[in-house]
């Protein structure tokens, strides 16, 4: 349903902007890892430190000390544990793979997300959804083989990473409106970072290099942070304003094109880029994730579906 401040065409653009610059913070967790030695670990922690640093000034400024009025304050902290849980598997992934390679992977995260619907909330999925996502599944694992034979266990991260982005939005599913997006995500912020400081801590304790505590080197890893938190805060933002100007149904689709800016920024920062085997996969996974978007829309909307039919 579209409110007053309806406009399509608009959010399309949005958010086809908004995904085309979201790969640019994995672009910078990489370039860190790689480049500037700082651990993913530390990496994350300073992608909700400074999101949260950067975007609580507006967040206060439009709601005041409503943004942490949270009706469920728990949740809403689990809920930015798991995502900075999922970003920590993310940053750990493109450290040492391509990046259209994690992207690719990654993208297997709404099928988890209808199998765990099905499951858990008693959604009807139909036998063409439960194919799309075996054919999706298959997909990601054209693209993992020759990764997992290069780099064994951690091809798998981006899988884990799937994971936990899928049960956040679950959550989100589950617990319904309860909260403004404003405060679920300040709350989130701040769970993300006191999750990444205790797995910091717990990290470093243990001797795990890629948990190890560091600070900036220079002004340019420094100012490259802050920009991968501010990319963070203020393109969720966007995302939120675009879904206020159209539906899922018209904006879910764009989300792919976070696999081309990926490509792109592999190509070229990187000298990366997809052999002929993994662009099948990415193909059979955005097909397939296209069809399941494509059946929701035709179950959410049966006068549609009929018209269509017709």
């Amino acid at each position: 349903m579209h409110n007053s401040s309806s406009d399509p065409l608009r959010g399309m653009v949005l958010m086809a902007g908004c995904m085309f610059v979201l790969p640019v913070m994995d672009a910078i967790a990489k370039y860190m890892a790689t480049v500037g030695g700082m651990s993913p670990g530390q990496i994350t922690f300073y992608r909700f430190f400074f999101q949260l640093a950067s975007v609580l000034p507006v967040l206060i400024a439009l709601n005041g000390m409503a943004a942490f009025s949270a009706k469920r304050p728990w949740v809403n902290l689990l809920r930015g544990a798991i995502h900075g849980a999922a970003s920590l598997m993310f940053f750990m992934a493109v450290k040492y793979m391509p990046l259209a390679d994690v992207f690719a992977i990654y993208f297997v995260e709404p099928f988890i997300l209808t199998a765990m619907s099905a499951v858990f909330l008693k959604e009807k999925v139909g036998w063409r959804r439960w194919l799309a996502i075996a054919v999706g599944f298959s997909g990601a694992m054209i693209v993992i083989q020759p990764s997992y034979e290069v780099f064994g266990l951690t091809a798998l991260l981006p899988v884990a990473c799937a994971f936990l982005y899928a049960l956040y939005m679950f959550l989100n599913r589950a617990i319904g409106e309860a909260d403004t997006p404003m405060t679920m995500q300040t709350m989130a912020g701040i769970g993300g970072t006191l999750f990444m400081g205790a797995a910091l801590i717990i990290g470093t304790s243990a001797g795990e290099a890629d948990f190890k505590i560091s600070l900036p080197n220079a002004a340019l890893g420094l100012g490259l942070l802050v920009l991968l938190g501010a990319i963070s805060g203020y393109i969720h933002l966007l995302v939120v304003r675009a879904f206020r100007m159209a539906t899922l149904s018209v904006l879910a689709p764009f989300q792919y094109f976070e696999i081309i800016a990926a490509v792109a920024l592999g190509y070229f920062l990187f000298d990366e880029f997809p052999t002929p085997s993994k662009w099948l996969g990415i193909m059979i996974i955005v097909g397939s994730g296209l069809f399941i978007l494509w059946r929701e829309q035709r179950r959410a909307s049966p006068a549609q579906s009929i018209a269509e039919a017709g």
